[in-house]
């Protein structure tokens, strides 16, 4: 699933997100949800996400 729809992105979901600074190389970091920051019920870039790391990107793929 892609992280375009914030009703599918729950606390504690695995997914892969691209940080800011990997946008470009389109690198993937695989975390777990700890907040979800997008507002707005979708966004085509991706919804923005805090990890329990504390790292922040938009979401590309939703693991489980």
């Amino acid at each position: 699933m892609n992280g375009t729809h914030r009703a599918d992105i729950t606390s504690g979901a695995k997914v892969l997100i691209v940080l800011k600074k990997d946008q470009k190389t389109n690198k993937l970091t695989e975390g777990i949800v700890k907040d979800i920051l997008t507002k707005s019920p979708n966004h085509h870039h991706g919804i923005k996400v805090r990890l329990e790391s504390g790292e922040i990107g938009r979401v590309k793929e939703i693991l489980g």
